[in-house]
C-alpha cells in the first residue's frame, strides 16, 4: 500500500514520519527528527531531505500524499504559516508550495488541533464516529471539529477556537482573555489557578506541597500540581476541581451547540482524568441538554504522547481522500 508522509513543526523540534496505512490503522515505518533551529528555508529543506532518506530506505520514490501539522496562526487554504508565536521568523511561509516543488503529490497544512482531531478520528478514540470534537487541553486549549464525517474549518479556517470562549468574568488568563475556557482548562491555566490558591494558603499561614514559598509562585506548573493532587494535596485538588468544573461547563456549550457523538480530550486531561472527570461530569450533566448529552461520550485521547507522530500523517490521509473524491 502507498506510503504517507507527515511533517510536524514545533517550537523546539520538528519531525517527518513515513507511514503505511492498513485496515487496522497505520504503521510508522520511519521517522526523522531535528531541532527547530535556522531559517524556515533551511528547516523545510532539512525536513524534505529527511523525508527523501526515509523514502529511499523504504524503497519508494515518493509518498502518496504529505500532511503538515503546525501551531497557528495558519492560512491552510493557501498553505501558509503566519507568524506563530513559537516560531519566530516564520512569516508568510509557503510550506505547501515548498513541499509540492519537491514532490508533486497532494499536500495539505492544518493547525495542530485540527491535525490532532483527524488523527484521533481516524486511528484513535474517535474512530467510527461521524461527529467528533477533539480538545487539545495542553499548553493551551484548541479544538478540532469533525462534523458529518469531515474536518470542519469554518469560513476562513478559524473554527474550533474554543479556548477563546469566556466562561467567567474572572479567572485565570488564557488566549488573552480572563476567565476563558483556555484559562481554566490548560496547563498554563491550571498553574495560574494553583498559584492563586497557594497565595491564599500562604496568607493563612499554610503552604501547599507544590509551592513552598511566595518566591516560588512563578514556578508553579501543571505537572507539579498534578503530582501533588495525586499525592492528596488539598490545595492542588481544589485547583483541579475548579478546572474540571469549568471543563464540564465548556463541554456543555459544545454538546448543546454541535451535538457530537464523542468528545476526545488530550494531554493534561488524559493524564489527570481520575481527578478532572468527576467535577467535569457533574457540571456537564447539570448544564447540557439531556437528550444531546445522552448521545455523547467523553473520552481521553487514545494516541497520547504519540499524537505528534500521527498528526501530520492524518492530514496526509485526509488530503489523499479529498483528492480522490475531487477526481
Amino acid at each position: 500500500m502507498s506510503l504517507l508522509a507527515g511533517i510536524d513543526i514545533g517550537g523546539t523540534k520538528c519531525a517527518v514520519s513515513l507511514g503505511r496505512p492498513s485496515m487496522d490503522g497505520i504503521e510508522i515505518v520511519g521517522k526523522h527528527m531535528l531541532p527547530t533551529a535556522g531559517t524556515p528555508d533551511f528547516m523545510i529543506g532539512s525536513l524534505l531531505d529527511g523525508l527523501d532518506a526515509l523514502l529511499a530506505a523504504a524503497g519508494a520514490a515518493a509518498p502518496a500524499a504529505v500532511g503538515i501539522s503546525c501551531g497557528g496562526p495558519l492560512d491552510a487554504g493557501r498553505g501558509l504559516i503566519l507568524s506563530p508565536p513559537n516560531l519566530p521568523g516564520w512569516d508568510l511561509v509557503d510550506i505547501v508550495g515548498a513541499v509540492r516543488r519537491r514532490h508533486d503529490v497532494p499536500v495539505a497544512l492544518e493547525n495542530d488541533a485540527n491535525a490532532g482531531a483527524l488523527a484521533e478520528w481516524q486511528w484513535g478514540a474517535g474512530r467510527g464516529t461521524d461527529h467528533m470534537v477533539f480538545l487539545t487541553f495542553g499548553t493551551g486549549l484548541g479544538a478540532g471539529l469533525i462534523l458529518n464525517g469531515r474536518l470542519y474549518a469554518g469560513a476562513n479556517g478559524m473554527a474550533g477556537e474554543a479556548g477563546h470562549m469566556r466562561l467567567s468574568a474572572f479567572g485565570p488568563v488564557g488566549y488573552g482573555k480572563q476567565g476563558s475556557f483556555e484559562g481554566f482548562c490548560s496547563g498554563g491555566g491550571i498553574a495560574q489557578l494553583a498559584a492563586s490558591l497557594a497565595l491564599e494558603q500562604f496568607q493563612r499561614g499554610h503552604a501547599p506541597s507544590y509551592c513552598a514559598s511566595v518566591s516560588e509562585l512563578g514556578g508553579v506548573t501543571a505537572q507539579r500540581v498534578g503530582e501533588a493532587a495525586l499525592a492528596g494535596d488539598e490545595t492542588a485538588l481544589e485547583a483541579l476541581r475548579i478546572s474540571g468544573d469549568r471543563l464540564g461547563r465548556g463541554l456543555a456549550l459544545i454538546v448543546d451547540l454541535l451535538n457530537p457523538e464523542r468528545i476526545v480530550i488530550g494531554s493534561v486531561y488524559a493524564k489527570l482524568r481520575s481527578l478532572l472527570e468527576p467535577p467535569m461530569l457533574a457540571a456537564l450533566q447539570r448544564e447540557a441538554l439531556t437528550h444531546a448529552l445522552d448521545a455523547c461520550s467523553v473520552l481521553p485521547a487514545a494516541l497520547g504522547d504519540r499524537i505528534g507522530d500521527y498528526a501530520g500523517l492524518s492530514v496526509a490521509s485526509d488530503a489523499l481522500r479529498r483528492s480522490a473524491h475531487s477526481l
